[in-house]
């Protein structure tokens, strides 16, 4: 059975003790599988994410001729244990000028464009292709390097569909000098990391030197990423663990953050409306706040207990500073609340997790946000900061668009059908405000498949293992069983 066009989120009417265990991390399973296939040797990669990003992923490598073995992960059941039997850098398969070899790779960013400096290492001719949306993303900054290694890449747009020439596939009459690589190249991040992780993950067997350019700090960390996990993998074969998501944990988090909050400021304002003259938390004088801090610790309320099991500890993901990030810019002195940041930069604060924190920002923060740098998303699975825009206005929100820069104010959310833009992203974030905002509506669920098939399973699951929540088919009203809220 699979997930309903529409489904609704009703929102959690107790606390919850939870320990929530997430997926392993896409971009960590992504770059580990290139790496594993260039590998001198067998390499078992453990907690891998099994979702649709990193099984295009896996079908690519095998339709390259690699042998690829996928077992099940008894602890979680959107990773898997990968057993990857590397060549040493070379790529078995290829096709001809005239018959290419064809690989499809959807919306994946990170298959299309590490797949594109990979198949430069065979001895063939390779065409990438994917779905509408993945044809719109930017290449050109990768694609130009790849020619500036000598590679030949046929593109009318510099976007795909492209087709590749691997290294002994230059067109008879070219001059002979072109026939072995540059092997010196720059590529610009301006527009995504991708396209330097890509030539790094493959730059030893291609005998490439990269000079990473147009150092976009809301890029670099994604290169960082991919430079420390290249010194600790295991090149000539043995076992790497991927660490779980924090991007997908942030889900959670947020929750966590939103649940107590609300609870905070309903007790807060009930035992001490009068005495604080109905200003909302956080905007009270010291010496009211330390008297409500007092009496707080004296009777405290019943608080939802919210943890991400195995949060990652190796500091390679971005969004493992969720929740430091956002306790760190705290303004509120004596941290009786959470007090929301007032300005947050995807360019030095947070990945993909400042999506979630903009959607939990109107019921959360106690004054104007300002989300900063976020020119990045526009270009990702869909043009993000219009489609955050337009969602949070629906659900009653006020926002800002100036620039790369959303400006969210505080305000009393209600609900509203959520146009996900076939983004799992957009699904899972407004999923989280369901658990407190009534009415929330969410159309074309599936579409988490991408990263966190399992996504709306953790939420309904009976805690200790979720969060208990309820989720209607919203059309007819049927509350849906565990089986149906599987994304495939």
């Amino acid at each position: 059975m699979s997930l309903p066009d529409l489904i609704e989120i009703v929102p959690l009417d107790k606390p919850v003790r939870t320990e929530i265990t997430v997926p392993g991390s896409k971009s960590i399973t992504n770059r580990a599988l290139v790496l594993a296939v260039l590998a001198d040797g067998e390499v078992t990669l453990t907690g891998a994410l099994w979702s649709e990003d990193t099984q295009i992923m896996v079908e690519c490598l095998q339709e390259l001729g690699f042998m690829v073995n996928v077992a099940p992960d008894p602890d979680e059941i959107c990773n898997r244990t990968i057993t990857v039997y590397g060549q040493g850098g070379k790529v078995p398969g290829g096709g001809t000028a005239k018959n290419p070899l064809e690989l499809f790779v959807g919306n994946a960013g990170t298959a299309a464009r590490f797949l594109a400096a990979l198949v430069c290492l065979g001895k063939g001719v390779y065409r990438l292709h994917g779905v509408p949306r993945m044809h719109e993303r930017p290449q050109a900054a990768l694609f130009k390097a790849l020619r500036k290694l000598g590679y030949r890449v046929d593109s009318p747009n510099d976007k795909l569909p492209a087709t590749f020439f691997g290294r002994a596939d230059l067109p008879v009459g070219q001059d002979a000098r072109r026939r072995v690589p540059t092997r010196k190249c720059s590529v610009s991040i301006a527009e995504s990391s991708q396209f330097a992780s890509a030539l790094l993950l493959c730059a030893k067997h291609g005998g490439w030197k990269i000079e990473v350019t147009g150092e976009n700090a809301e890029e670099s960390p994604y290169v960082a990423m991919t430079s420390k996990i290249m010194e600790v993998f295991p090149h000539r074969g043995g076992k790497f663990h991927i660490e779980p998501d924090a991007s997908s944990g942030s889900y959670f988090l947020g929750a966590k953050l939103l649940l107590n909050q609300e609870e905070l400021r309903a007790t807060i304002q009930a035992k001490w409306r009068n005495k604080l003259k109905n200003a909302p938390p956080g905007t009270f004088s010291p010496k009211e706040g330390l008297e409500v801090h007092a009496a707080i610790q004296a009777d405290p309320p019943e608080m939802s207990q919210i943890l991400v099991f195995d949060w990652p500890g190796t500091a390679w993901q971005v969004d493992s500073a969720f929740l430091r990030i956002l306790l760190s810019k705290s303004k509120d002195l004596i941290k009786i609340f959470f007090h929301f940041p007032t300005e947050l930069s995807r360019a030095s604060d947070l990945g993909d997790s400042i999506m979630t924190a903009i959607t939990l920002s109107p019921s959360l923060a106690v004054r104007r946000v300002h989300f900063t740098n976020l020119g990045r998303l526009r270009v990702q699975e869909t043009e993000r900061v219009v489609a955050l825009r337009t969602e949070l206005t629906k659900c009653g929100a006020k926002v800002e668009e100036k620039g790369d820069t959303l400006t969210v104010y505080p305000s009393k959310l209600h609900g509203a059908e959520i146009e996900t833009y076939n983004d799992h992203r957009m699904a899972m974030c407004f999923a989280i405000l369901g658990l407190k905002v009534p009415g929330i509506k969410i159309r074309n669920p599936a579409c988490v498949k991408k990263t966190f098939p399992n996504f709306f399973q953790k939420l309904a699951a009976p805690p200790p293992k979720g969060l208990g929540a309820m989720i209607l088919d919203a059309k007819s009203g049927r509350k849906l069983k565990e089986e149906e809220l599987f994304a495939d």
